[in-house]
């Protein structure tokens, strides 16, 4: 037993190294990054807004500086940040106040002429989009754990 407890605690080549937090990010921002290309792609695509100043407008209808930079930065500090709150109460609060923030910045990038919504379009559907997307983030992100 002694044995056995040495083992674990030494740097052995066979036994695998825990893995940073930093590093089990990476599965879930790179889902979340596509998971929102996908939902871009697909509201662009029905008209409910398009997005007036973007990289390559020629070839990408969507901002893919969004999709490729923001978006994962936003879930690698909402992962990070979420992984520190002891409670499931606090993680729910913080998924609902992101999604508030969420739906106000594309109200500020509508006005800042970076984004152009149709009629059919309500800023509320952006709250619950980013809550959606919060809530699978945070099970993938679980599933991924033992």
């Amino acid at each position: 037993m002694n044995t056995v407890k040495h083992l674990e605690s030494s740097s052995s080549p066979l036994l695998p190294k825990r893995q940073s937090s930093r590093n089990s990010y990476v599965p879930t921002v790179i889902f979340a990054s596509l998971l929102g290309t996908y939902a871009e792609l697909f509201f662009v695509g029905k008209g409910y807004y398009e997005f007036s100043v973007r990289p390559f407008p020629y070839i990408f209808s969507i901002n893919i500086l969004f999709t490729l930079i923001v978006l994962p930065l936003f879930t690698w500090v909402f992962l990070y940040l979420a992984n520190k709150m002891v409670s499931g109460w606090e993680r729910l609060v913080f998924m609902i106040f992101l999604s508030l923030l969420a739906s106000i910045a594309e109200r500020v990038a509508v006005r800042l002429g970076l984004l152009a919504t149709s009629e059919q379009w309500s800023h509320y559907y952006s709250f619950f989009g980013y809550f959606l997307f919060l809530v699978l983030v945070w099970i993938v992100s679980r599933s991924g754990k033992s």
